[in-house]
């Protein structure tokens, strides 16, 4: 194998979860969830050299004993029932199977588990110590409930991730999610929950899919104090996106103190994206997992395992912001200029629209935001709201 592009040194403490049979999870063929993003990704990465056979590790199914730490057991079943035809119509609704964003599909259970699985498989590799860091772009399907399918997610792999490291190796996650989409499955999973800390950083659910993380969702019972939600204004752009984030992951990692972080790395805050209204570019899926990683260093003794999540331009979004996050896993970030051409090549006959050639975007991606100040202002206002338990905390652990 040739050395990556720019001469980088192969990471291997970082493994790559992949298998072509993340393509089995497909709604149809009009479906805004478009499995082949990973595969894009994927060759993209192979394409620069920054992929070693070492690296990538084959997904396993997740056993249904591993799906009922979250779901359900007569949900399980019912997936099985409707991805072999057999459950009615009317039962399948109950449990948000067979809507126009989660319709059903022939063998949905196993495609969904093996999702799952890749997640654990993640889990494993970095917990039991055989890496520091892993990449499962499978997984990050944050709206799945215990009992209901929901916003695409069937089965919500996080949840059960972050179940099975507390059962298995009875440590503390620090759960981080940067989808455009509140990572409402994940939370309310854990909204009790002290040993749990979740983190959402998306647009303000007055405008988007699914209306809720609201600054004031903060947890309940002995989980009060342990759910923190960052909604930004429609059309923010990537400085106050980025201080956003930068300022309450900071913050939230250095309360919490965790001894795993599991990052959810949707993508769909990006200004192509269809199904949101957000004004970011490539600029803050460099910095994201930047900070990610640092903080991985800091708390966890590098222990960091990273998932997918959102991603609707499929074409000129997700294949950049998911190479460059598995770039910084593996200390190959400072990578620019133009994208390779044999990628451009071989996609671009299957592409609906013009493949970017660069790594980043220009400068004029869009016209600028008319209401730019008040939106920064507005955000500023919310991380404060956010923040506001932890530091009140700080101040009087300084005064005693």
């Amino acid at each position: 194998m040739a050395e990556p592009a720019g001469g980088f040194i192969m990471s291997k403490n970082s493994v790559f979860v992949y298998s072509d049979a993340f393509q089995t999870y497909k709604f149809h063929d009009r479906h805004p969830f478009n499995q082949l993003r990973v595969k894009l990704t994927y060759d993209l990465l192979r394409k620069i050299n920054a992929l070693d056979d070492a690296q990538i590790v084959e997904p396993r199914m997740a056993t249904d004993e591993e799906l009922a730490l979250v779901h359900d057991r007569d949900y399980i079943e019912a997936v099985k029932m409707a991805g072999k035809g057999k459950l009615s119509e009317e039962v399948a609704l109950n449990y948000g199977l067979g809507t126009e964003d989660t319709p059903i599909f022939p063998n949905m259970h196993e495609a969904s588990a093996l999702l799952v699985g890749g997640t654990l498989t993640a889990v494993d590799y970095v917990l039991s110590g055989k890496a520091k860091h892993a990449l499962s772009l499978g997984g990050g399907l944050h709206h799945g409930f215990r009992g209901k399918a929901s916003g695409f997610c069937i089965y919500n792999d996080s949840s059960v991730a972050i179940k099975y490291i507390q059962e298995k190796y009875q440590l503390r996650v620090l759960y981080v999610d940067t989808d455009a989409h509140h990572g409402d499955g994940v939370q309310w999973t854990f909204y009790d929950d002290p040993n749990v800390c979740t983190f959402s950083i998306h647009e303000t659910g007055r405008y988007l899919f699914p209306g809720t993380g609201n600054v004031n969702e903060r947890g309940q019972g002995k989980g009060y104090g342990y759910s923190f939600n960052i909604p930004v204004d429609a059309f923010t752009e990537d400085e106050s996106w980025l201080d956003a984030y930068t300022q309450a992951l900071r913050e939230i990692a250095d309360f919490f103190r965790p001894d795993v972080i599991l990052t959810q790395n949707g993508v769909d805050a990006h200004y192509y994206d269809p199904l949101t209204h957000l004004s970011t570019t490539m600029r803050i899926y460099r910095e994201i997992p930047k900070l990610a990683h640092e903080i991985a260093h800091q708390y966890c003794d590098g222990r960091w395992i990273a998932v997918g999540g959102g991603g609707y331009d499929i074409w000129r979004v997700v294949p950049r912001a998911w190479a460059l996050l598995w770039l910084e896993m593996t200390e190959q970030s400072n990578i620019s200029g133009p994208l390779p051409k044999e990628w451009i090549d071989e996609w671009q006959k299957h592409s609906p629209v013009p493949l970017p050639t660069e790594w980043d975007d220009p400068d004029d991606l869009y016209p600028p935001i008319p209401r730019k100040a008040e939106i920064t202002e507005k955000n500023a206002q919310t991380v404060m709201k956010a923040l506001q338990p932890i530091r009140i905390n700080k101040q009087k652990l300084n005064l005693l």
